[in-house]
C-alpha cells in the first residue's frame, strides 16, 4: 500500500508547525460576501428557506427505527430523517443570505431536533462490525459512525460556524448543545473506536471511507478543537485515504459507477483539499499524482449525454448532474477539459441540480456551490468536448463512441462493490438516448446487502444484456470473470472480445462462450458476435422502448437490430414501479429473449 497521504501528514506533523485556522466560507455576519452573490441565486436560496418556515419537525419514533429490522423497509425512516436535514440546511442558507433573522427560530428548532435524536446512524447501518447484523435500536451511549452520522456532524459544525454569533444572541446554550453533541457523537468515537471504513491496510474499502472521512474533517476543523485533537484526526484521516486508494488502480476507474463516484472520488477530493488548507499546502502535490488525476477525469469519460451515464452495478443511468465539485476537482488537478465538462453540465441543468440528494443533504457542498456559482455560470461552455474512447483494465470497462452511438461493455468479474452479475454486458445509446439498457437497482432494503442479494431480479445476469447458458445465469464472486479479454481502439473502429464461460457455473471443462463487440466508427454501426460450444443458450436484451419485431429484425428506440443465428422466444414487459428505478425510467422496459439456434449468433445494430 502506498502511503502518500500519510507521508504528507507525517512531514507536516513532524515539522512542528501548527495547524491553520479553517475559514472555507464567509460567516453570516460577513454581509458583503453574501450580498455579492448573484441575485438569482439569492432569490432561490431565500425561497427555499421560506418553504420550510413553520415546518413541523416530525418525530422519529422507536418503531420507525425498528421497522428496518422487522420488515426490511428503510425508506420510511430515511424519508423523515433526510427531510429534517434538508429543511435545516435550507433554513440556514436562507438566513445567511437574507440576514434579517426571520429564519433563526426555525433553525434553533432544527438544531435541537437533531441534537435530541437518540442516534445519528441509519437503522441499516446500526452495527459495530462490518457485515454484522444490525441492532433493532441504537445504543445512545455508544454512537456508530456511519455515513450519515458523520454527515450530520459536518452539517451541525457548518451551521455553528456560519451562525454562532446570531445563535449566541438568542442563547449561549445552543452552541454548547452543538459542541457537546459533536464531541460525544463524532470526535470522541472517531479517536477512540475503530470502525471498518477507517481501514486497516488489508481489508477492501469502498465509498464509505472518503465519504465519512471528509465529513469527520469538516466537523473537526470548522471548530477550534484542541490542537492535539486536530493533529490526531489529521493523522488518522490521512491513513484512511491511503487505505481507500489502495483499492484503486492507477487508471482511476470507480468500480461502483458514476453515481458512487460522487461519494468516492469527489469526497476524496474534499478531504484532500481540507487537509491541504489546514496544513498550508502539505497535500497540494498529491493533485498532480497521476492516479488522482485519473480519478478526477473518470466522471467525464463515463458520461453519455445530457443526464445519462454508462452505468453498471447499483449505479443508475441517471447518476446526477455535475457542478461545483467536479469543477473544483478539475481545477485542482489542472484539467481544463474536466472543468469545461462540469460547467457545461451545470449550466444545462441549473435548476435540476438543486434537487439532487447530495446537494440537498450536505451543507458544505451547498456553500461551495453558492460561492462558486458566479464562476461556473460565467464559464464559456461553447467549446465542444473532446470525447475519447477508453478501456479501464482495472474493472474491464470499455467505452467507445461514433457519430450516433455511445457504447460501453463491461468485462472484469462479478466481485465489484455494489456488484451485479453483469460480466460481459453491453450498454448502448443512440443519439444520446438509451437503446440497450442497464436497469440499475431498486430502493435499498434489508435484502440488498444480505445473503439474499442475488434473489433480487435487477442483480441477476438474466436481466442484463447477457446470455443464459444451459439454464444457468452468472454467479457472484471473483472467480466468475471474463477471460482472454482483448481490446483494439483505432480511429476507424473500437473492438472488445472476451470469453464469458468463466462467469457461469459450467461443470464440463472445455466450454467457451466468446463475445466480440465492434463499433464501426466509419460506418456508424455495431456488430455483436457470440460464439460458443455450449448448448441451450438464451440471449437476453433489455431495451428501453417497446420493440417491434419482424422476422429477424428488431425496431426500437430509433435503431434497427438485425440478428442471425437466433429465434425469438418472448418479449416481456418489465414494469418499472419502484420509486428509485423510476428516477431513471419513467416508463416500462422490455426484455427480448432469443434462443440461439447456431453456434454463432450475430447482431447488427444501425
Amino acid at each position: 500500500m502506498e502511503m502518500r497521504f500519510q507521508e504528507a501528514a507525517a512531514q507536516f506533523l513532524s515539522g512542528g508547525a501548527k495547524l491553520k485556522p479553517f475559514f472555507p466560507f464567509p460567516r453570516a455576519e460577513e454581509r458583503a460576501a453574501f450580498e455579492e452573490l448573484p441575485d438569482a441565486l439569492k432569490e432561490r436560496l431565500i425561497l427555499e428557506g421560506r418553504r420550510w418556515q413553520g415546518y413541523s419537525w416530525p418525530s422519529i419514533h422507536a418503531t420507525d427505527y425498528m421497522a428496518f429490522s422487522r420488515t426490511g423497509n428503510r425508506v420510511n425512516f430515511e424519508n423523515i430523517y433526510f427531510e429534517r436535514r434538508t429543511a435545516l440546511n435550507s433554513l440556514a442558507l436562507a438566513e445567511c443570505v437574507e440576514g434579517e433573522g426571520r429564519f433563526l427560530d426555525e433553525i434553533v428548532n432544527g438544531i435541537f431536533a437533531l441534537c435530541e435524536e437518540s442516534a445519528w446512524q441509519l437503522p441499516a447501518h446500526n452495527s459495530y462490525a462490518r457485515g454484522a447484523p444490525q441492532e433493532p435500536l441504537p445504543d445512545s451511549s455508544r454512537p456508530v459512525l456511519d455515513l450519515f452520522a458523520c454527515e450530520t456532524g459536518a452539517q451541525l459544525a457548518c451551521i455553528h460556524y456560519l451562525l454562532k454569533e446570531r445563535l449566541d444572541e438568542i442563547s449561549p446554550f445552543i452552541s454548547l448543545s452543538i459542541i457537546r453533541e459533536l464531541e460525544r457523537r463524532i470526535i470522541a468515537p472517531y479517536l477512540k473506536e475503530h470502525f471498518w471504513w477507517m481501514g486497516s491496510g488489508e481489508e477492501p474499502m469502498c465509498n464509505w471511507t472518503p465519504w465519512c472521512t471528509q465529513n469527520i474533517l469538516i466537523a473537526a476543523f470548522l471548530h477550534p478543537w484542541p490542537e492535539d485533537t486536530r493533529r490526531q484526526i489529521l493523522q488518522k484521516a490521512s491513513f484512511s485515504c491511503d487505505c481507500f486508494l489502495k483499492d484503486y488502480e492507477d487508471d482511476g476507474c470507480c468500480d461502483e459507477g458514476a453515481q458512487y463516484f460522487r461519494r468516492a472520488g469527489l469526497c476524496l477530493d474534499a478531504a484532500c483539499d481540507l487537509m491541504d488548507q489546514v496544513t498550508g499546502g502539505a497535500f497540494r502535490h498529491l493533485y498532480q499524482w497521476e492516479k488522482i488525476r485519473n480519478i478526477a477525469a473518470y466522471i467525464a469519460n463515463v458520461h453519455v449525454d445530457g443526464k445519462y451515464y454508462f452505468n453498471f452495478a447499483d449505479c443508475s443511468p441517471v447518476a446526477g448532474r455535475c457542478g461545483v465539485r467536479e469543477f473544483l476537482f478539475g481545477k485542482r488537478t489542472n484539467q481544463p477539459e474536466l472543468m469545461l465538462f462540469a460547467a457545461k453540465d451545470y449550466q444545462a441543468a441549473n435548476e435540476e441540480i438543486y434537487q439532487e440528494e447530495i446537494y440537498r443533504l450536505n451543507l458544505y457542498y451547498r456553500l461551495w456551490n453558492a460561492f462558486t456559482y458566479a464562476q461556473l455560470m460565467a464559464c464559456d461552455s461553447s467549446p465542444p468536448l473532446r470525447r475519447r474512447d477508453i478501456f479501464y483494465p482495472s474493472i474491464g470497462l470499455f467505452i467507445a463512441r461514433s457519430r450516433s452511438f455511445s457504447l460501453a461493455v463491461k468485462a472484469g468479474d462479478n466481485d465489484d462493490n455494489h456488484n451485479h452479475n453483469d460480466t460481459g454486458s453491453i450498454t448502448l445509446y443512440k443519439n444520446g438516448e438509451p437503446l440497450l439498457a442497464d436497469i440499475g437497482v431498486e430502493s435499498y432494503t434489508r435484502r440488498t446487502f444480505s445473503s439474499q442479494r442475488y434473489e433480487i431480479w435487477t442483480m441477476q445476469s438474466g436481466y442484463h444484456n447477457l446470455p443464459s447458458i444451459e439454464g444457468m445465469d452468472q454467479r457472484d464472486g471473483p472467480r466468475y470473470r471474463a477471460l482472454d479479454v482483448h481490446t483494439d481502439l483505432t480511429e476507424k473502429h473500437a473492438l472488445i472480445s472476451m470469453d464469458l464461460a468463466g462467469a457461469y457455473p459450467l461443470s464440463e471443462p472445455g466450454r467457451f462462450y466468446t463475445r466480440e463487440v465492434i463499433l464501426h466508427k466509419d460506418q456508424d454501426r455495431i456488430t455483436l458476435t457470440d460464439t460458443t460450444n455450449c448448448g441451450n443458450v438464451i440471449l437476453n436484451f433489455i431495451v428501453s422502448r417497446k420493440p417491434e419485431i419482424s422476422e429477424n429484425r428488431i425496431y426500437t428506440a430509433g435503431a434497427v437490430m438485425e440478428f442471425n443465428g437466433g429465434q425469438l422466444l418472448t418479449v416481456e414487459t418489465l414494469a418499472i414501479t419502484d420509486e428509485r428505478l423510476r428516477t431513471a425510467w419513467d416508463h416500462d422496459l422490455y426484455r427480448i429473449r432469443l434462443f440461439m439456434t447456431d453456434r454463432i449468433f450475430k447482431l447488427n445494430i444501425e
